[in-house]
């Protein structure tokens, strides 16, 4: 199982699983967020990367909302935070939520491993990005699933966790990743270009910049 954002840490990690050779079922949420391009990119990511399949499963999140991603809030712009700053893009549960499912799904399909593209090192402060957060969602699943009742496990795998940007972007360059395909903005135009200004587009650009690798980025004009 590997939960697929669009991003290109999902897309990296999706390479990653599959040059492992495991075969993978890709896990998408359509969860209320302010736009549809990061679900094309999925999309595109789940074909181009050979999943098995592609699931997109819907949650509504804008329902409880407290997050410029999920809510009328505008999307900040200036720059990236820092770690100890959590920002209005913080979806609140929102990787608790997609882990829970992921690991109900795992479970009717018989998969003991869920890889997912969580970041602690160039991120914008989110604290279910960080391995404390895993490390306490694992006992939760072995706890409270039939799986770890009857002695089997999860295994949440997040390989890029300790990663710096440019380094995930040299392992999906290395692992055949065409980035392009990607989507990180938070608050694209119409037509799904990147807006260059969010936190999100800070962080990948910088990540391509110091990676030395071309950025394949639409940006919108302006």
């Amino acid at each position: 199982m590997v939960l697929v954002s669009g991003g290109l840490d999902s897309a990296t990690v999706l390479a990653i699983a599959r040059g492992a050779g495991f075969a993978c079922h890709a896990l998408s949420f359509d969860y209320g967020q302010r736009h549809r391009a990061e679900l094309s990119a999925a999309a595109r990511v789940a074909g181009a990367l050979g999943a098995v399949d592609h699931r997109v499963v819907g949650i509504d999140l804008r329902a409880i909302g407290g997050s410029a991603l999920t809510g009328d809030a505008s999307v900040p712009e200036g720059g990236a935070s820092g770690p100890r700053e959590i920002p209005i893009t913080y979806v609140p549960a929102r990787n608790m939520t997609f882990l829970s499912v992921a690991v109900g799904f795992a479970e009717v399909i018989g998969a003991g491993d869920i890889f997912l593209g969580v970041n602690a090192v160039d991120y914008s402060g989110y604290p279910d990005c960080r391995p404390e957060f895993l490390e306490a969602f694992a006992v939760a699943a072995a706890r409270g699933t039939r799986l770890g009742t009857e002695g089997g496990e999860f295994r949440f795998r997040a390989p890029l966790i300790r990663m710096s940007k440019a380094e995930i972007i040299r392992e999906g360059v290395r692992l055949g990743v065409d980035f392009a395909m990607t989507h990180s903005c938070y608050d694209p135009d119409a037509t799904g270009a990147a807006c260059g200004r969010c936190d999100s587009c800070r962080i990948r650009r910088r990540g391509f910049e110091e990676a030395g690798v071309a950025d394949p980025t639409r940006y919108a004009a302006g």
